[in-house]
């Protein structure tokens, strides 16, 4: 199933339900979302030959043009390259040029100039998502939404190169159609009238949850600011109802020390990405109440290895509520989990070893990494690379 078509089926359902608020710029229906969803897509097809197989960059900061750019890519049949527009721009065209992309959209605080001159491939066509160029593409006319396969590339994610050169890992509509399944069985149930506030990347787990968020019809929240303001986000949350988002430890812990009033409008915090603390979680827990939930995934299977939800950071029913959240949770919905040995084979209970997860969630594999892949995915688990008991 096309990704896109969550987009069409909440927009059939909800038409006037609000799908994208960005503050102080624009706020769009379900309805006119899904039809400006379509005329990207047609555009791309018309005016710049976009096909399906072929990928596009998204350069850009947290805006309502993220999200409409997201779905307009799938609608055409092509793969997003979410990229963060805090890398070097030599990192930022190893990208484009590994990925082969003929056309990125930026935002106005991204220099497409200084990215061009340090590419060595082909030539991409830079489009500023605030620029009357695409606003002209808003009138193409509507495109018919591509018909997919299950493992075709929907998002094109490029691991952070700490070891090397950025890899980029091939997510597939089948791996975010699990994702989102297991993001509303096992981290939130989403649903009309909840507000995901985008204070963190879109380029990453923030733009991860659109899809779950946007297939219950729950609508987009992106902050004037365009990123994580303490202040702002204390705002928000006084004028506005059932707001979650996604925030790693530190962002939580600056929440809890900079909030001025209560947090009224909060519905969930879900954190990840980095270790918190066990006396930071308690603290928290007391300043926000029991509205924290955590996951623990990475880029090859995107927020999806292991949840800790919000009841289980508060019950003690068996005693083990500080081991509870002195660890990252459980396996989630439809995950094998286990923790390897030098030689590839599960260990007991308490042994240290390598974390390894299979599963609907898990990558296609890097592209134009085969030798990679393989090893990643040796006997069919994936090697996270962190270690585990």
């Amino acid at each position: 199933m096309n990704l896109a078509r969550h987009l069409f089926q909440s927009a059939r359902r909800l038409p006037g339900q609000p799908a994208v608020i960005e503050r102080d710029r624009a706020e769009y229906s379900y309805d006119v979302l899904a039809r400006r969803v379509l005329a990207l897509a047609g555009a791309m097809h018309d005016r710049f030959a976009v096909a399906p197989g072929h990928r596009v960059g998204l350069l850009m900061r947290n805006s309502a043009a993220y999200v409409e750019l997201l779905y307009a890519c799938w609608a055409a049949g092509t793969a997003a390259i979410p990229i963060n527009i805090k890398l070097h721009p030599k990192e930022i065209a190893f990208i484009l040029d590994d990925a082969r992309a003929q056309l990125c959209f930026v935002t106005d605080d991204v220099d497409g100039r200084s990215v061009d001159a340090a590419r060595s491939g082909g030539a991409t066509t830079f489009i500023d998502v605030d620029s009357r160029e695409y606003r002209d593409l808003l009138h193409a006319p509507p495109a018919a939404v591509a018909e997919v396969a299950s493992d075709d590339v929907a998002w094109l994610f490029y691991t952070s190169g700490t070891t090397g050169k950025p890899k980029g890992v091939m997510l597939t509509h089948r791996n975010l159609l699990a994702m989102t399944l297991n993001y509303l069985a096992d981290v939130d149930a989403a649903a009309p009238g909840e507000h995901l506030l985008h204070a963190a990347p879109m380029s990453h787990g923030s733009g991860i949850y659109i899809l779950p968020n946007v297939a219950a019809a729950a609508t987009q929240l992106v902050p004037a600011s365009r990123g994580f303001d303490v202040a702002e986000i204390d705002q928000i949350l006084a004028l506005v109802p059932k707001v979650k988002l996604f925030a790693a430890p530190t962002m939580v812990m600056r929440l809890v020390d900079g909030m001025k009033g209560e947090p009224k409008g909060l519905k969930s915090i879900i954190y990840g990405g980095g270790a918190m603390y066990l006396a930071d979680c308690l603290r928290a827990l007391d300043r926000l109440g029991p509205r924290l939930t955590q996951i623990y995934g990475q880029g090859e299977s995107p927020m999806t290895i292991t949840v800790l939800p919000a009841a289980e950071h508060l019950d003690d029913d068996d005693g083990r509520r500080m081991q509870r959240l002195a660890s990252v949770g459980r396996a989630q919905t439809g995950v094998e989990l286990v923790v390897l040995g030098a030689d590839d084979r599960p260990l007991a209970d308490g042994e240290i070893g390598e974390v390894a997860v299979r599963g609907e969630t898990v990558m296609r594999g890097y592209l134009n990494h085969a030798g990679a892949t393989a090893t990643t995915l040796a006997g069919g688990w994936l090697h996270t690379g962190d270690l585990g008991q």
